[in-house]
């Protein structure tokens, strides 16, 4: 197959959508929002019905037709599908010679994941949408612990992302690369009011069980994640994120750092976030109806950091994921190496493998040597 980059001139970056559900919309908003950087070509959907009513809500192009939208010869394919057919149609879109970003998590089998690095080292360009690391908060975190503030890291407790997500961001906190590791963990349902969900709110004060996972992964070098999230908390607002990480010398919970100072006196300095709310008073779906802009972080009265693209009206998410495809796009063209390398996210499906496996039998799973570590 031929993979060498296309549109290496450019400076607009020409994606190809393949999928039209909710998280493929993020993409559109992106484009919408950042035009000067991103040019959507097409939005590949699975039935006419579908493509025509995408077309018309979103005001974009849309095609049921693969040649159609091989022929557009695109910078990027943008893979966001359903979770299990995610590595079957990236390794579809890289067979035929395209450089790929796909959602999260790259597959979902280990066998696919070690299909997914042969065909890596075969010169597939294949990238992995794992925003969590460039959100602004925790990247501005990220920022400030490479200035060894709190000394070694050993302890994470952590409960912000599920599975892959939180994997990856165990191991950004850690300062972790492909260290073995064992799991336990366990799953608990618990009793909740029900708040929202992807496209409604609830206010009549319904309650359902969700399903609360508990973990530990201890690592071979000696470091410790407690990995806890619920099935309710990416939207709740009964039920909130939280990270705790501790150091030889300090520790950081959520925005505080607490630490000690070249004289080994005690300081705490926080981050000092800054953003605007819009109001998008004609949007229906709750959840996008007011976005918060992060517009800069500080730390110690340096900044930490500053919107990539300027304030263009995204959402928090929407900026890392942004971030994300301008990394994967410079890699399609050959002119720098992933952030986010496959092996990482590799590594990150593989850890989510592994934990479902010690929730689903109650017993330690040990991690085994993968090709991708071996590179």
């Amino acid at each position: 197959m031929n993979w060498e980059s296309r549109g290496k001139t450019d400076r607009k970056i020409r994606l190809v959508l393949v999928g039209s559900g909710w998280r493929s919309l993020y993409y559109v908003r992106i484009a919408k929002a950042l035009p000067q950087q991103f040019e959507l070509c097409a939005m590949l959907c699975r039935t006419k019905e579908k493509a025509e009513r995408m077309a018309a809500e979103q005001g974009i192009y849309t095609t049921t037709s693969i040649e159609e939208c091989r022929s557009l010869q695109p910078d990027l394919v943008v893979v966001a599908v359903n979770k299990g057919s995610i590595s079957e149609v990236s390794r579809e879109w890289l067979e035929y010679g395209f450089p790929v970003l796909c959602e999260t998590p790259a597959a979902l089998e280990l066998s696919q994941l070690k299909e997914l690095w042969r065909l890596h080292q075969e010169g597939a360009k294949l990238a992995v949408a794992e925003q969590y690391r460039k959100y602004p908060v925790y990247q501005a975190m990220l920022k400030v612990l490479e200035t060894n503030v709190l000394g070694d890291m050993d302890c994470l407790n952590i409960s912000l992302a599920h599975e892959y997500h939180g994997a990856s961001m165990m191991r950004a906190f850690l300062g972790e690369g492909m260290t073995p590791f064992q799991v336990t963990g366990k799953t608990y349902g618990f009793p909740t009011t029900e708040t929202i969900n992807r496209y409604e709110r609830y206010t009549d004060g319904r309650v359902a069980k969700k399903n609360r996972t508990v973990a530990a992964f201890e690592f071979e070098d000696g470091k410790v994640a407690l990995y806890d999230f619920d099935s309710e908390q990416y939207r709740s607002p009964i039920r909130k994120n939280y990270v705790k990480l501790q150091g030889v010398r300090g520790e950081m919970k959520d925005e505080s750092f607490y630490y000690l100072d070249s004289q080994n006196e005690p300081q705490c300095e926080k981050l000092v976030i800054n953003s605007r709310n819009i109001i998008i008073p004609q949007e229906k779906n709750p959840n996008l109806r007011e976005v918060r802009e992060i517009t800069g972080i500080t730390f110690g009265g340096k900044s930490v950091y500053e919107p990539p693209f300027g304030l263009c009206g995204l959402a928090e998410d929407e900026t890392a994921i942004a971030q994300v495809m301008a990394d994967a796009a410079a890699y399609a063209r050959g002119e720098k190496e992933l952030e986010y390398p496959l092996a990482n996210a590799l590594q990150d499906a593989y850890m989510a493998i592994l934990l479902k496996e010690a929730v689903d039998t109650g017993k330690t799973v040990r991690s085994e040597e993968q090709v991708w570590q071996k590179n």
